[in-house]
């Protein structure tokens, strides 16, 4: 949990937007709901020394003191490069320098590594076994620096990512392509995720990408389903929008402390879909403590009923229990149905027990 720069600032991104983050995250309720990292994307990079050691450019005057006043925060740090010689954004990128790299980025005290594919397609064979020793270079190089740092793998699900991920050292793994702030973007994303359940579990996770929520180019309500689905999916909730400024909805949204537990179940077990008519679609989430989260989705634009089962979605007994983790409050139930309507691309999240 954290947020990253690109979605929001993308290149104007520097030392003082981030500082100002961690500012805002310390005292708005982003930190203490469980947002930890802080993520410079790309753009950060100047070129190497004469001893081939990766400098800062001119927006990032000190990284060091840049992780130090983070960390002074209770905040963590990231950072970002690629495997080729060239970021996405054509700044210096690690091909040739993992080892360095990774010294370096430990030295600053960075805390996190998003690992971006880019311009490594130019110079390897985009195949698994090339991909996986690519990978696998810069997490041995992370690793014998001795400092722990979340290692990102940022290849857009290429690969089968998800089979070798852990292995190579990955914490997290891209499953798709980028998000963009439009309904037809996430969802299309989101609701694709359900057949990489069996990959997820603590410590290394499916990657759905970042977090577009507040961004302005959806819909609160799309956002509710936005925040809702990446928690079902037990997905990194890495935040992308301007926290400076954010609006008290947003960040009700962001913070919904019910939400987040779903999210960050000890077990991390993926939702998959069980039911699905149509546009709407029901997903369902074992829980360690024996409950279980359920999403009713509706991807359509006018309000739909969904009427179902509890047994059809993979709950063999009726629950007795319901909770609307959107509207905080306790649902009545009856019996081994479960009717109810949901609004035009929203979604009713429950947590459910017998």
């Amino acid at each position: 949990m954290g947020w990253n720069s690109w979605n929001k600032f993308k290149s104007q991104v520097d030392d003082r937007v981030i500082r100002e983050t961690a500012d805002a995250m310390a005292k708005n309720g982003m930190k203490a709901a469980g947002y930890v990292y802080v993520n410079i994307d790309d753009t950060w990079e100047g070129k190497r020394d004469a001893s081939g050691n990766i400098q800062t450019n001119k927006k990032f005057p000190n990284m060091k003191a840049l992780a130090d006043y983070v960390h002074s925060k209770g905040l963590k740090i990231g950072i970002y490069s690629s495997p080729g010689p060239q970021t996405c954004a054509h700044y210096e990128g690690s091909y040739g320098h993992e080892e360095q790299d990774a010294r370096t980025y430990a030295a600053w005290g960075i805390d996190y590594l998003k690992y971006d594919w880019c311009s490594a397609g130019k110079i390897y064979p985009d195949d698994r076994n090339t991909l996986q020793a690519v990978y696998q270079k810069m997490g041995d190089a992370l690793h014998s620096t001795g400092r722990p740092i979340v290692f990102s793998l940022c290849e857009y699900g290429r690969g089968a990512v998800w089979e070798w991920g852990p292995d190579v050292g990955g914490n997290l793994w891209r499953t798709t392509g980028d998000i963009s702030d439009s309904w037809d973007s996430m969802s299309k994303i989101g609701f694709h995720q359900s057949n990489l359940a069996k990959w997820a579990g603590p410590g290394h996770w499916n990657d759905p990408d970042m977090l577009e929520i507040g961004n302005g180019g959806m819909t609160n309500t799309e956002y509710r389903t936005h925040m809702s689905l990446w928690a079902m999916l037990a997905a990194p909730l890495l935040a992308g929008n301007d926290l400076r400024t954010v609006s008290p909805e947003i960040l009700r949204i962001l913070t919904n402390r019910d939400v987040i537990a779903i999210d960050q179940d000890r077990e991390g077990k993926q939702a998959v879909r069980t039911w699905k008519s149509g546009e709407q679609e029901v997903w369902t989430r074992p829980l360690a403590n024996g409950d279980h989260a359920v999403a009713f989705f509706n991807r359509a634009a006018e309000p739909a009923k969904i009427n179902v089962a509890w047994q059809d979605l993979g709950i063999s007994k009726a629950p007795k229990h319901a909770r609307n983790l959107w509207l905080h409050k306790n649902v009545k139930l009856h019996g081994a149905q479960y009717l109810t309507e949901v609004p035009g691309h929203g979604v009713q999240l429950l947590r459910v027990s017998e």
